[in-house]
């Protein structure tokens, strides 16, 4: 039966006279060209990178003129020199550099548990405070969390005041680097469970059931079965949080107290507190040199984990 146009409902109308609108402003010709739109945006910041790396590239080879300061017409190497000899500069490289990767490693390893905990429970009640305590840092700024450890760890801190009780005299928890490896440790850890929640859901639970039905314990079905399935994961988080770490600002500027500067402090010191921005650019560049040669030696060995993009096979 066919309807009466008043039957047509209003929506369809509007609906239809968009479509045509469409297909009068944007011809079927063209279709090739909607996947290259919809990478624009995409496009347009990583070009805006580019630059932004192009720009400081050109600044790290100028110089400050100390009697101006105003960077000097003329390219040279001297920033670069003065970074790769300076001792200032290599205790502050070294300290970045190991602290990210003892900073991967502990974060992997509390995060795995409590990952499989999460993910494994059959108890929805305790999965729902497990996701509730993960996601929950995240509505709390890096920098509200440091200055929240402050008042913990502090020598009137609650830590201490405790340790008072027993007896036990005031201890220098902060302004150290144990302290910025246990606020990086603390702030990388969501990222880490979030990156191995999905490697370890895609484990079949009964695989791990066939193990044990075979005479394995739970050491070697974790070992054999669990670990080695759950490395995309493992290898996806821990190369976000080597990352993260390694150019981290907040932490080591609060908990270490200026005195356990990482490469990101040093950089803000050489751009606004000695206005030399030839020598903060040159730091910038070592450092996304060093990251990304890092994180190419960890793809290379382990592959990019969860990181990559693998189509479906059927």
């Amino acid at each position: 039966m066919r309807q009466t146009p008043a039957a047509y409902p209003l929506t369809w109308r509007i609906m239809d006279g968009l479509e045509a609108f469409v297909a009068f402003a944007w011809p079927a010709r063209l279709g090739a060209a909607i996947p290259w739109l919809m990478l624009a945006p995409a496009l347009l910041l990583v070009g805006l990178l580019v630059i932004g790396l192009v720009q400081i590239g050109d600044v790290s080879f100028r110089t400050l003129d100390p009697s101006t300061y105003r960077m000097s017409e003329n390219y040279t190497i001297a920033n670069y020199q003065r970074a790769f000899t300076e001792s200032l500069f290599a205790t502050v490289a070294t300290r970045s550099l190991l602290g990210a990767l003892i900073v991967t490693v502990v974060t992997l390893v509390l995060a795995f548990p409590y990952t499989y905990l999460m993910v494994r429970t059959p108890n929805a009640m305790l999965r729902k405070l497990l996701l509730t305590a993960l996601f929950l840092p995240f509505f709390i700024g890096q920098v509200v969390r440091a200055y929240g450890w402050l008042i913990i760890l502090g020598n009137q801190g609650m830590v201490n005041e405790a340790l008072g009780l027993v007896g036990v005299e005031p201890l220098r928890l902060l302004y150290n680097y144990p302290a910025v490896l246990f606020g990086l440790v603390q702030y990388m850890l969501p990222f880490a469970v979030l990156m191995l929640a999905p490697a370890l859901s895609a484990i079949p639970e009964e695989l791990e059931a066939a193990a044990e039905s075979l005479g394995a314990n739970w050491v070697r079905t974790f070992t054999h079965v669990v670990l080695p399935l759950a490395r995309p994961g493992l290898v996806g988080a821990g190369l976000v949080v080597l990352t993260l770490s390694l150019t981290d600002f907040a932490m080591p500027a609060i908990l270490g107290g200026g005195s356990q500067d990482f490469i990101a402090n040093a950089i803000y010191d050489q751009f606004f507190r000695t206005s030399d921005q030839g020598l903060g650019s040159t730091l910038a560049l070592l450092l996304v040199a060093a990251g990304s040669l890092l994180v190419g030696l960890v793809i290379a060995l382990f592959g990019a984990g969860t990181l990559a993009l693998s189509r479906v096979r059927r």
